[in-house]
């Protein structure tokens, strides 16, 4: 069991586990990471974030590690957590990222709490199902077209999927993570998983699915329903990254999200996959970020 920094009770008597490092005076960066994972700090983003003078933020979502499940939660349902978040470690304004399945929930905080969000950045995301004139499952890797097939079918069909699923990654290692991603990743994903980030990507599937998979399960009924907010809202400067590589969340839904977001800056990089732009990238794109805020 990963010990988090917080374990912080919410007003209705959920609690989250909250997980900060870097800076304690530094300004807030909320990491929402993807699906499933829990909020783990990964060392060099740490590293990178604190060399700008910022702290890093994440907490795991309802459902994943220790953190209470809200059962039929929608995306748009984290701003609250976010914010008590934000209001335990007495922070006015943040930046937000976030990464796969963190990007609906990014968005949620860009839309919803512009008054603290400085600027928002998607790497990887997900966009709304349905969105007009987007194929949403065109690209995916099989394990992926299942999955979201399995969500679109009903709660019976998806919870079958995730037993099968979360048995295999509550217990991978860093040697196996690569081969669990099975048909979501090619050469350039692949090549990413090594060394600590492996090490990483395996502590945060465990520690997400520890308790069960409701986390995970909750996640994929949100992406598949309204999100609860409309990306119209988004009024703070908006970075959407995403690789031509990336078998998990397609090229085409980071062209859709720069295309729908109001004054959206698209980072559309043909050469990346979904994991490969993430470790490579996030000192450029906290850099990318901080001017507007400064």
């Amino acid at each position: 069991m990963v010990v988090p920094t917080v374990n912080l009770r919410l007003p209705d008597g959920r609690s989250l586990d909250v997980f900060l490092d870097g800076p304690e005076t530094g300004t807030p960066l909320v990491f929402h990471m993807g699906t499933p994972c829990a909020g783990l700090p990964f060392a060099p983003a740490v590293e990178a974030m604190a060399e700008r003078g910022l702290r890093f933020v994440s907490f795991s979502r309802p459902g994943y590690g220790s953190s209470t499940r809200r059962a039929g939660r929608a995306a748009v349902d984290v701003v609250e957590d976010t914010a008590a978040v934000l209001d335990a470690i007495g922070a006015e304004q943040c930046y937000v990222i976030g990464w796969s399945g963190g990007g609906p929930h990014a968005l949620a905080c860009a839309a919803r709490l512009r008054q603290r969000v400085i600027s928002v950045a998607t790497i990887g995301g997900v966009a709304p199902y349905p969105a007009d004139g987007l194929d949403w499952m065109a690209g995916m890797g099989a394990e992926n077209i299942e999955e979201f097939g399995a969500s679109l079918a009903g709660a019976e069909e998806l919870a079958t999927f995730l037993e099968r699923a979360a048995s295999e990654l509550r217990v991978v290692t860093p040697q196996e993570v690569a081969d669990a991603f099975g048909d979501l990743i090619d050469e350039v994903d692949r090549s990413s998983l090594t060394g600590a980030f492996a090490d990483w990507t395996a502590d945060v599937f465990r520690e997400a699915l520890r308790v069960g998979y409701w986390g995970w399960f909750d996640d994929d009924i949100a992406f598949t329903k309204p999100w609860g907010f409309q990306l119209d809202e988004i009024k703070v400067p908006a970075f959407v990254w995403q690789g031509g590589h990336d078998r998990m969340v397609p090229f085409a839904h980071g062209e859709w999200l720069a295309a729908h977001i109001p004054g959206a800056r698209p980072r559309l990089f043909e050469e990346h996959g979904h994991l490969s732009l993430a470790v490579e990238s996030i000192p450029r794109i906290i850099d990318e970020m901080l001017p507007v805020g400064r």
